[in-house]
């Protein structure tokens, strides 16, 4: 604190007036303030057939998804707080993940089924974590190789490319680094791999002295643009209307219907879809503690290390680093924070300061001057797996609590949770029930869990494409 940070700030520089504004977001936002800026006499329906609530990563993707499946008169409701893409979808570190790979997965599943499955052996307890691994890593799987060919399919520009992601591993991590490798191996969730020294320098610009963990299949993109796209093309089929601005205060449950009241009025749906992520415990208040907001926050500005190479995902456990053209990024923490403060943009200087001594040590020293700094909340439930479901035994939904790794469930959840909707059951259902229902965490006494398998459910699932450059 006394020494290495200040030597790393001689290379560094904070702009005279440092822009709070997410940097994915300082381009402008196309559906700002929609529909009210093209038309300021617009009004909210009063009844849809489903509406949405929050306009991210999830939001967006439900509401794609219902403008290429629905058929007109089923109109879908898409509200959020703000603007799209300005919650924790426009202030991330810009990476399309598998979600938190197999053995990372086990190791969160396996304390809350120790507490809530007190009924099963260690062993069987054991074998379960592994079965939730495999469930989330094939729906992950499947969900990265559908970002990549809906980019390709529908031309979205939102600087798409899949370089992989590299996750420096300090020494006393080596033997679990290698652990996780082996799980990979033996369940056959190959994404997650071991790379040399010399590998992370040639793939990142980034110098280690020890073996780092590589994500074959993630991908980097502006994840803001990303959901702008989908929305927009949402817009343009006719099933979906979108109101920005326009906040959420209740709802009501009326038997065959719910009344969503809103700042502007209420509407009354048959169906709803919660994707509020961090906001969602002061909506619905039996959330609280199940989906915990936690802030994170990150930098930009031009210039830093010259050697640091584009499009890939780069971080080692104290935070993460990303090029962007003639931009430099960081950012790092984890730090829970109240359910009332969610979304609130306050990022610590002292972090900054901090991650800035990172890069210095992992890049080498270069100039780099500072001109957005920014935080946000992600949501982590207790056992860091997501939640995708029906949460009230009837018609409201829910896509959240990812962990930070919203890229890695949102737009295949979207899609299953729009299918299951419409009825549609032509396409495989990758969030079944006894893994991903709200009921795990709202009820575990009264949740159907998995049954256990005799032998390890990647052996019966069919495998997803893991596609990229890297193949």
């Amino acid at each position: 604190m006394w020494c290495t940070i200040p030597d790393a700030m001689r290379h560094t520089r904070f702009a005279d007036d440092v822009s709070p504004l997410p940097v994915w977001l300082k381009e402008g936002n196309p559906l700002e303030n929609h529909p009210w800026a093209g038309d300021s006499t617009a009004q909210l329906p009063d009844r849809a057939d489903t509406i949405v609530i929050g306009c991210g990563l999830a939001g967006c993707a439900v509401s794609y998804h219902w403008g290429r499946k629905a058929p007109l008169d089923r109109k879908l409701v898409a509200l959020d707080m703000g603007d799209a893409a300005t919650g924790s979808a426009g202030r991330n570190e810009g990476l399309v993940v598998m979600g938190r790979y197999y053995h990372n997965v086990v190791h969160t599943v396996l304390p809350y089924l120790k507490e809530v499955r007190r009924d099963l052996s260690a062993d069987h307890q054991r074998q379960l974590a592994h079965q939730f691994a495999a469930s989330y890593a094939h729906a992950g799987y499947r969900n990265g190789d559908m970002v990549e060919q809906t980019v390709r399919d529908e031309g979205f520009n939102c600087d798409y490319a899949r370089e992989g992601w590299v996750q420096a591993r300090d020494e006393h991590e080596q033997a679990s680094l290698a652990e996780s490798v082996q799980m990979a191996l033996d369940s056959g969730y190959t994404d997650w791999t071991s790379i040399t020294p010399d590998e992370v320098r040639r793939r990142t610009g980034m110098n280690v002295r020890h073996n780092a963990g590589f994500s074959l299949a993630a991908a980097s993109f502006h994840p803001a643009r990303w959901c702008w796209s989908l929305l927009g093309r949402a817009l343009e089929s006719g099933a979906v209307e979108h109101y920005s601005r326009t906040k959420t205060v209740g709802i009501d449950d009326e038997g065959d219907q719910y009344v969503v009241r809103t700042a502007r009025g209420n509407i009354r749906a048959r169906h709803v879809v919660i994707c509020t992520e961090s906001y969602t415990p002061l909506l619905l208040p039996q959330f609280h503690d199940l989906i915990r907001p936690t802030q994170t926050q990150a930098a930009n500005g031009p210039g830093g290390p010259p050697e640091m190479k584009p499009h890939v995902g780069i971080s080692d456990s104290r935070g993460f680093f990303a090029r962007h053209g003639d931009d430099t990024m960081i950012g790092s923490d984890a730090t829970r924070v109240p359910d009332h403060e969610a979304g609130r943009n306050q990022p610590s200087r002292f972090l900054t300061h901090y991650l800035c001594t990172e890069l210095q040590e992992k890049f080498g020293r270069a100039p780099y001057t500072i001109t957005h700094e920014w935080s946000g909340t992600v949501t982590f439930t207790p056992d860091e797996y997501p939640i995708v479901g029906i949460f009230d035994g009837k018609r409201q939904y829910i896509l959240g609590g990812m962990a930070g790794s919203g890229t890695a469930v949102s737009f295949n959840g979207g899609r299953c949770i729009v299918n299951r909707i419409l009825g549609d059951s032509s396409e495989p259902d990758d969030y079944p029930v006894p893994y991903f229902s709200p009921q795990r965490l709202l009820d575990p006494a009264g949740h159907t869990w998995p049954e256990l398998e005799l032998a390890t459910r990647t052996a019966c699932l069919p495998r997803p494409r893991v596609g990229g450059s890297n193949d």
